[in-house]
């Protein structure tokens, strides 16, 4: 018979560490802290399967549950000595969602569940604090109206408002248990007015209306989105945690906070974390009050007026060393908790891996090894090879003047500039229009995802480094500013002003996630520096990996670029990239309008100096390291101009009519450019153009290897090919002008022929191919479109519509479809080396630069992937994790 419900607390717990899957993580980590006999209040946990089993019947629970759930909270009742809906002793339950992936404030909570008239009367005089009771109840009314009623929790703030205003008051502290009564009654009178009935007296209906809230809030639209951006299945469903209620707002000896045991964005060794005196939890995470610092060195580091928990609470503050240094030593990781402390004594509410920045978290796996807490590989295994996107590129030139107009809580790393917006929904419009945005709010919600996604970065006026802002910002790796409370923020007219400045909305600011500065239009930014821990783990990376790196380069700055990041060679060097260039593109028009061989023959002479002069400096800058080279790929009308005053300017240029001209580029124009007259079937229609290349590869490669003595060993890389014979042609061309470069420079030339296979015909021809090229490069970006019949450019309008209804579950441009693609690549990886054992094997598309696309890539076999300059460190780390974990299932099937 299945188990849906998993009791903790007291010491012990029924669940574990282990069971994340089955009791999502929050509830996962409140069984092993139970089971660790720390201060955990009492509860259960709803499980996953229940939400799956619930979903699949149509919002139905499975039977049996109702019964384990009664079971579970009479255990909870005797545990506090208290009971659920008692007047006299009022048992008050916390109802959370847990999922085994951390999903900060996607999904919905609710506290002090279990209060109605009664049982609030029943509180103060319990407590002997009628304000307590009272402020707990209207946060009850407010969160549960918003979560399972839908009632907008503005309704509440605007009454909230309004009394205090009328009361000459300021902070919600000031209030006295008399006019949380009469809130209380105003919140009650609003919730019936809109939903049409009364706020629900009865707690066992309470309790089954939130239970279901959290279960249908793994369906919200902030969720989905969320799991979308995160890649996190539907199908693993939510857990519900039931908690029995401790308070931290109670009076000045209670407390509420959630604390790091390292710096989530540096990394440094040193708890970090916010608390406030007389709260509850959603006061700290949701921005409503600026936290106060946990530590005194962290007061001082930021200036702060407020007192630190290690000097407002000492005692409490040393038990909460002590429970999160055991934490992490028992978890091996970061961790990110949650306490609160309820007259002087310290419970704990939740314990997690952290979420953290890139830079924190290579800082961290380089420090726990060193510590001897994990292993080198483990460390390897600790970061997550995307997040390193966030190191490697620009951050503010400190050198640089600035106009700072306000400083906040340096949120989350980085830095950033655009122009001011106002609204979630407008950041992702302008976004979608190429435009680079800062999304500034009072505070943001989970509502705000969508925009904060689009946005460069965020800044806030209110919250903490643990405010929502904050903590999504750092997972998404955006630099934040939270607390800037010298902002004054308009929001219906779209303007902010600070330092005696209006900013408007589409003024340019520039925000440092790292110091916590805005600024007044766009700052100088200067390019990363990478040493240190980066340094150390990438060495291990390098100690680790079996495949190859190399990046795709096509100018001098891209390789030298490659090079700063580890790269060990080109695996792709487009060609044509090197016609654009204003000196170039003149000459590379003339040849294409050229009617006869002749005269193609006359422009292609003024190109080869200059393609011969491109590829000598990657020879150079490359220093004997392989370098891949794909001839002329793209349609030739991508080079001509479209209207008829550039077409005319050609005509002048060239001495042609423009009659001529005009008519030329039309008969260039195709319906469908990507299956015409591109990639080999050009250089078999015009050989003379490929002739001109591989001149120019020979010419270069005799030059540099006599100016350094080493020998330069370029790949010259057929595209599109679909079949044996054109390859054979092609090679005999290239080999043709080898041996005629080789007559006239003396020069004895060492080279490889090869092609990209990204047609499916080749990849099922492999075989054959293979017994004449010599390496293949998967070009998986024409390789998907023409296995999908699907267009890269095209695909944007419908592709979120298949990845929701679960068609496609990663876009297949982004993440290798394994499925169908990856079968072409093992086909022709297993036909190729079948016909040439010694058959070198890359890949060149985007998918090289992708962690997923490459773990592929080292299970089918293959030499190296080559990817954009930038992601070389990202397939460098995730080219050793598919190693560890190739190493790992080889051990566990042994």
């Amino acid at each position: 018979m299945t188990q849906w419900v998993y009791r903790f607390g007291d010491g012990a717990a029924e669940g574990s560490a282990a069971m994340r899957d089955l009791l999502g993580g929050k509830g996962a980590g409140l069984a092993e802290m139970s089971n660790l006999g720390l201060p955990v209040p009492p509860g259960f946990t709803i499980t996953t399967e229940v939400c799956a089993a619930y979903y699949a019947g149509d919002r139905r629970y499975p039977d049996g549950l109702a019964d384990e759930v009664k079971s579970a909270l009479k255990a909870v009742e005797d545990a506090v000595g208290a009971a659920f809906g008692d007047p006299a002793k009022p048992l008050l339950v916390s109802v959370r969602s847990g999922a085994r992936a951390s999903m900060p404030g996607m999904m919905d909570t609710i506290l002090n569940l279990g209060l109605n008239d009664d049982t609030a009367e029943g509180l103060a005089r319990q407590s002997g604090d009628a304000r307590f009771a009272y402020d707990s109840y209207r946060r009850f009314i407010q969160m549960y109206a918003d979560v399972v009623l839908g009632v907008d929790h503005h309704h509440f703030e605007e009454l909230l408002q309004n009394h205090k205003t009328a009361r000459g008051l300021t902070l919600d502290t000031e209030l006295i248990a008399d006019d949380w009564r009469e809130l209380v009654e105003a919140y009650r009178t609003t919730v019936e007015k809109i939903v049409d009935a009364p706020f629900p007296d009865d707690v066992e209906d309470q309790l089954r209306g939130a239970i279901g809230a959290v279960f249908g809030s793994w369906m919200n639209q902030r969720a989905a989105t969320y799991r979308r951006l995160h890649d996190i299945p539907e199908t693993w469903g939510t857990a519900v945690n039931v908690q029995a209620m401790v308070f931290g707002n109670m009076g000045d000896d209670c407390a509420t906070g959630v604390a790091f045991t390292r710096d989530p964005a540096t990394g440094e060794k040193a708890i970090y974390g916010e608390y406030l005196i007389n709260a509850q939890g959603e006061d700290v995470v949701a921005g409503i009050r600026t936290p106060w610092p946990l530590t005194l060195a962290a007061k001082h580091a930021n200036g702060s007026p407020l007192p630190a928990m290690e000097e407002a609470l000492p005692g409490v503050y040393a038990d909460l060393v002590a429970v999160v240094g055991r934490l992490e030593g028992h978890y091996r990781d970061m961790q990110d908790v949650e306490f609160t402390v309820q007259r002087g004594k310290l419970w704990m509410l939740q314990t997690r891996a952290g979420k953290r920045t890139a830079q924190a978290s290579v800082r961290i796996a380089v420090d726990m090894a060193g510590e001897e807490l994990i292993t080198e590989s483990e460390a390897l295994c600790r970061v997550d090879p995307a997040s390193l996107d966030q190191l490697l590129h620009p951050t503010l030139d400190p050198e640089a003047p600035r106009t700072v107009l306000a400083r906040g809580l340096p949120a989350s790393p980085g830095a950033a500039s655009g122009i001011a917006v106002f609204s979630a929904d407008e950041a992702e419009d302008l976004a979608a229009q190429g435009k680079a945005v800062i999304l500034v709010r009072a505070e943001t919600s989970p509502e705000d995802i969508h925009g904060m996604h689009a946005a460069r970065g965020i800044l806030t006026s209110r919250g903490g480094m643990t405010s929502h802002a904050a903590v999504v910002a750092r997972g998404m790796g955006r630099p934040c500013v939270c607390g800037a409370r010298e902002l004054r923020i308009d929001h219906h007219a779209g303007a902010f002003t600070a330092g005696g400045v209006t900013v408007k909305a589409g003024d340019v600011i520039t925000i440092d996630g790292a110091t916590g500065e805005v600024m007044q239009g766009a700052a100088p930014m200067i390019e990363p520096e990478l040493s240190g821990e980066f340094a150390t783990l990438m060495a291990w990376a390098d100690g680790a990996r079996a495949l190859g790196i190399r990046a795709n380069a096509d100018t001098p700055a891209d390789a030298r670029t490659a090079l700063e990041f580890g790269a060990e060679g080109i695996g792709l060097c487009r060609t044509e990239h090197m016609f654009f260039e204003a000196d170039r593109i003149v000459a590379m028009r003339e040849m294409i309008i050229a009617e006869s061989p002749e005269a193609r023959g006359a422009a292609l002479a003024k190109i080869l100096p200059m393609q011969r002069h491109d590829f000598a400096e990657l020879f150079r800058i490359m220093a004997g390291r392989p370098v891949t080279i794909r001839l002329l790929d793209p349609p030739l009308h991508e080079f001509l101009p479209n209207s008829d005053a550039e077409l005319a300017e050609l005509a002048a240029s060239t001495g042609e009519a423009f009659d001529s001209v005009r008519h030329r580029a039309a008969m260039l124009q195709e319906v469908n450019p990507m299956l015409g007259h591109r990639g080999c079937r050009l250089g078999i229609s015009y050989p003379e153009i490929y002739e001109m290349q591989a001149r120019a590869i020979f010419e270069a490669a005799a030059a540099v290897s006599a100016e350094t003595g080493e020998a330069v060993t370029p790949e010259v890389m057929i595209p599109l090919i679909a079949t044996r014979q054109e390859f054979d042609i092609l090679k005999a061309l290239i080999i043709a002008v080898a041996g005629r470069v080789e007559e006239e420079t003396g020069a004895k030339l060492t080279f490889l022929v090869g092609t990209m296979i990204e047609l499916p015909r080749a990849a099922l021809r492999a075989g054959e191919i293979a017994e004449a090229a010599e390496f293949f490069s998967f070009g998986t970006n024409d390789l998907t479109q023409t296995t999908f019949g699907i267009s890269r450019d095209d695909s944007a309008s419908f592709l979120e519509c298949y990845q929701r209804l679960g068609i496609f579950g990663r876009d297949p441009f982004v993440s290798i479809d394994v499925d169908g693609v990856g079968e072409l690549v093992r086909i022709a990886v297993e036909r190729g080396r079948a016909a040439r054992p010694d058959l070198k094997l890359g890949i060149c598309g985007e998918h090289g630069g992708d962690p997923d696309s490459i773990r592929f890539c080292q299970q089918v076999g293959l030499d190296y992937v080559s990817c954009s300059p930038y992601r070389v460190p990202i397939a460098r780390l995730a080219a050793a994790q598919a190693a560890l974990e190739g190493a790992d299932e080889e051990i566990d099937a042994a």
